[in-house]
């Protein structure tokens, strides 16, 4: 395979190798976006025509993305996007980056990663290198994409590359994008990890880590985002302990990161959102059962951050219990229902579970979040409030703040409100603290 190796490796190094990403969304747009500003001309696939029309118009709907970047390389023509996966056929390389999530019993849902290697399987030729960015289980790489791709007849090692590299993407951040974050990369034997480590050399500038098989890599994801999911959830149980025993667990966080080391900060809140951390460890829970292992540490983490939104919510009851107020029929405001501060995210957001929770108590809920002006959870649609005004603080026998949100005005916050209960430490720098109930 020497001499297909040198032919991609020059196309790559000329930046004449054309790049397919598949899947538009919070992973595989900023990567196209990279990807065509390094000078690849890049094609990327999703089924949602709302999306390619939107590429195609130079429309931003990712804000990863930073300014104009966008626009320019559409304008340029050096990306374009197409519901026709027909033209897979026309790239060098393709970067799958589609969803992975987990269906109603909590197993993983990798249709996903199936459909689309299925559509990269009945395009691909000689020379192609195939990543899955899509974070998975160990073992997906090999034990299902290898055996699609090489239906067609081709066979990996031989006539095309094949390669995992996990996504690292945290929406929001400032200082970490995808241009400048590590990526780790693993290939099905070490040609296929040189090949799509130079194409990522060539557009990222965080550096690339090479592993010895897609299988690490595969691992190294879900133990990033299971160490935070187990941390989190010690986090949470602290916050329960503390309330109890009446101790400022914020307090407490930031007494301990006062060590250098040997400990580092994280924070209790009302659960877990996002597309990684709430599912990952699943991932690695179902296929440890293969092995006839049972991740103990890992599922009771999970445990204790699901059961975070209704703790929540019996937080809140108690409070309005406080001023004779019954939970039933009281009116309940959420601010935030993104997963995070300052973007508009919901995906696994806690705050849609408080609603949910809140609801089933008898409540009268309404929303109000900046980013996200009505959201759909379990076929229902919440529409948000289009303002946070005076009256709509007022009128609210709680606010509960499940997003701590930079817009939010906290110390008006406190003074409109009859009660405040704050799950993120949101209104730490707020001095009148009569109404204030921390988690």
């Amino acid at each position: 395979m020497t001499g297909l190796k040198t032919v991609i490796l020059d196309k790559i190094s000329r930046c004449e190798a054309v790049v397919g990403v598949i899947g538009l969304g919070y992973v595989g747009l900023p990567l196209a976006v990279e990807m065509a500003e390094a000078g690849y001309r890049t094609i990327g696939f999703d089924v949602q025509r709302k999306k390619v029309d939107a590429v195609n118009a130079g429309q931003n709907y990712i804000g990863d993305i930073v300014g104009n970047t966008l626009k320019e390389v559409v304008e340029e023509g050096k990306l374009s996007a197409t519901s026709d996966f027909g033209f897979i056929r026309d790239v060098d390389a393709v970067l799958i980056c589609v969803p992975t999530p987990l269906d109603q019993y909590q197993q993983p849902d990798i249709s996903y990663v199936k459909n689309s290697t299925e559509s990269v399987a009945r395009r691909l030729h000689r020379g192609m290198l195939v990543v899955l960015e899509s974070t998975t289980y160990p073992g997906t790489t090999e034990e299902l994409l290898k055996p699609i791709l090489e239906s067609s007849g081709l066979r990996c090692g031989e006539d095309f590359y094949l390669a995992f590299s996990p996504e690292r993407v945290d929406p929001g951040n400032k200082t970490y994008r995808t241009k400048n974050t590590p990526k780790v990369v693993g290939g099905v034997g070490q040609e296929a990890t040189a090949v799509a480590a130079a194409l990522y050399r060539n557009v990222l500038s965080g550096g690339v880590y090479e592993v010895s098989s897609p299988a690490v890599a595969e691992m190294e994801k879900l133990l990033e985002n299971t160490y935070r999911n187990i941390n989190i959830g010690l986090a949470n149980e602290m916050a329960i302990i503390c309330n109890r025993m009446g101790i400022n667990v914020w307090e407490v966080i930031d007494a301990a990161k006062t060590k250098p080391y040997g400990f580092q900060a994280f924070y209790p809140g009302p659960g877990l959102g996002g597309h990684c951390i709430p599912l990952d460890p699943f991932y690695l829970t179902w296929k440890a059962r293969e092995y006839d292992y049972h991740t103990r540490l890992i599922e009771t983490s999970g445990e204790i951050n699901t059961a975070m939104p209704e703790y929540v919510v019996d937080r809140a009851m108690k409070v309005l219990n406080k001023n004779r107020t019954a939970m039933n029929g009281a009116r309940v405001l959420v601010l935030g229902v993104a997963y995070k501060a300052d973007i508009d995210d919901c995906r696994e957001s806690p705050a849609l579970h408080v609603l949910e929770h809140l609801e089933r108590e008898g409540a009268l809920v309404s929303y109000y979040d900046p980013y996200i002006p009505e959201v759909r959870h379990k076929g229902r649609i919440y529409r948000g409030e289009a303002a946070l005004t005076d009256e709509l603080l007022q009128s609210a026998d709680i606010a509960i703040i499940c997003t701590a949100h930079a817009a939010f005005d906290y110390e008006r916050i406190q003074r409109l409100s009859k009660e405040v209960f704050d799950t993120r430490n949101a209104m730490r720098d707020v001095k009148d603290r009569s109404n204030i109930e921390l988690l």
